[in-house]
């Protein structure tokens, strides 16, 4: 006897071995349980997740010969439940609309609606891939739909319910399947390798569970696939070559090593996923999934990969986000570009390009010009928009020529001084001072939210640079009311109002605007830097 593949040889014959679509079945067995049949169907979705098996389920419930009346489960035994197993009943007429889409076939097909059942109770019509039946087939099929017979039940099963004319949805209700993955799909087949005694493990099972992106039959196609490839075992290594996909370990490496910005190890992390000789396409599609699944981390702290939370708590949601659309729009573009490899390269270079957190190893921390101004702090000047000239007054250096943190003003006028990333300065540029004692700096804030490790360790290591020594930073939640970047704003508030009353003021311009009755536009004044 020829083998018979997997997803024929588990195809559901009732509503209960129907995988995922709960929802669905609940509907039409109540409609078979409370006699209220609907007419026509449309059961819309993906391709293998069910569409055309709940219509053969469906007929059998109509037509099941246990029963005076329609069943929700029908028996599997009787004559016509049989027949319609096998594909051989006179009541159920199973139409591929994709080669039979034509007027004449349609025309056929409706010259037996008026029949009486042979043996069953309804005539059920199935169409599958309805969508691609002709405009003229359609209207055809219309009256049909909308006062058929009442022995007759039309289904019409498409992946694209959109194309069917809206006066053929207006006839027909329309049932949608949803795709099935997660630990739903695992599950069965689970249940299936374990009816087959085959050997698995359970990485091996997700794997394939996630290359079948919610298709059912996919996914027992490639279990099938993978058996054969396996010598009638599963393994982890066996499937992931035939899947071409990768470790994720080297792409968390190769994420960590970004994030750090890294280039080196990036790129090396990048060598050693290329002698898995997977398709470069696979490998930015695994990178925008760790990447996504670091951004729900984020949010909801829910993820049980300790990768994954790990590289949440490097990275700053902002910068994870920008990593995500980086890899997005790379991705999208990646059909154009004449060479794959070339194009995921430049999306790592562009990753590392709009990185701006700085490296933290020796040579690329702080940079020799960076080094020499940390030194003499007196040389670098502050941020033009902040007066800062009261603040050179107050950080004054001790006696070992080493810059003084005594106070608040010491600490503002500290970090106009100290040179870090857009993110690094965005988190601790909200804290106020509090004290520095024995080379512990302590820092007050009012948001709990925790400063990613990246970050920190910035701020870290350029203090560390700045002080000739190892500094120890500690937060606590307080006030924070007078912080380096509410001062700044503080501070150029002020000087937007005094020069807008220095403008105002002006003897010239009042004259001025009085003989040519002017004003001046709201926010036109600016201060001078």
């Amino acid at each position: 006897m020829s083998y018979e593949v997997l997803a024929r040889k588990y195809r559901p014959s009732s509503f209960e071995e129907v995988v995922g679509q709960e929802h669905v079945i609940q509907a039409l067995a109540n409609s078979i349980l409370q006699d209220r049949i609907h007419q026509a169907f449309i059961f819309s979705g993906t391709r293998g997740v069910g569409k055309t098996t709940l219509g053969r389920i469906l007929a059998k419930c109509l037509n099941c010969s246990s029963s005076e009346k329609p069943v929700a489960i029908p028996c599997n035994k009787c004559v016509n439940c049989d027949e319609i197993k096998l594909g051989r009943s006179l009541d159920f007429y199973e139409q591929d609309a994709a080669s039979q889409r034509g007027i004449d076939a349609m025309k056929e097909l409706l010259q037996t609606v008026p029949q009486s059942p042979a043996n069953g109770r309804y005539k059920v019509y199935l169409l599958d891939e309805a969508h691609m039946l002709t405009t003229e087939s359609f209207n055809a099929l219309l009256k049909n739909l909308e006062e058929p017979p009442k022995h007759v039940v039309f289904i019409l099963a498409t992946t694209n319910p959109e194309k069917l004319p809206k006066t053929v949805q207006s006839r027909c209700l329309q049932l949608n399947l949803k795709t099935v993955g997660g630990t739903v799909l695992s599950n069965h087949l689970q249940k299936i390798l374990e009816s087959e005694n085959i050997n698995y493990d359970q990485e091996s099972v997700d794997l394939i569970s996630d290359a079948a992106l919610g298709s059912v039959r996919d996914s027992l196609t490639l279990l099938d696939q993978a058996i054969a490839h396996g010598s009638g075992a599963l393994k982890s290594s066996n499937v992931k070559e035939l899947l071409g996909t990768i470790d994720n370990s080297f792409l968390v490496a190769m994420i960590k090593a970004i994030i750090d910005g890294d280039g080196i190890g990036a790129y090396e992390a990048l060598s050693k996923i290329e002698e898995l000789s997977p398709e470069y396409d696979v490998i930015l599609k695994s990178l925008i999934s760790i990447l996504h699944k670091t951004s729900i981390e984020k949010v909801l702290n829910n993820s049980t990969d300790t990768d994954i939370k790990n590289l949440a708590a490097n990275i700053d949601s902002e910068f994870c986000q920008l990593l995500y659309e980086i890899a997005v729009n790379s991705f999208s573009k990646f059909n154009a570009h004449p060479s794959p490899k070339e194009a995921l390269e430049v999306c790592i270079l562009r990753m590392l390009a709009f990185n701006p957190i700085h490296k933290l190893d020796s040579k690329t921390s702080v940079n020799e010009k960076e080094k020499k101004n940390l030194k003499n702090h007196k040389k670098i000047e502050p941020i033009n928009t902040v007066d800062n000239s009261e603040l050179k007054k107050t950080a004054l250096n001790d006696k070992n020529g080493k810059p003084s943190l005594n106070n608040n003003t010491d600490w503002i006028g500290l970090f106009d001084l100290l040179s870090l990333s857009a993110f690094a300065r965005n988190y601790f540029g909200n804290l106020s001072f509090l004290s520095f004692e024995d080379s512990l700096l302590t820092l007050v804030g009012t948001d709990e939210k925790s400063i990613p490790e990246n970050v920190f360790k910035e701020f870290q290591s350029v203090l560390n640079e700045y002080f000739s020594s190892n500094i120890e930073i500690e937060i606590k939640l307080g006030n924070n009311n007078d912080s380096p970047l509410s001062h700044k704003k503080k501070v150029e508030s002020e000087r937007q109002s005094q020069a807008e009353k220095d403008v105002l003021s002006d003897p010239s311009i009042q004259k001025f605007l009085d003989k040519y009755d002017g004003n001046i536009k709201d926010g036109s004044i600016k201060p001078v830097n």
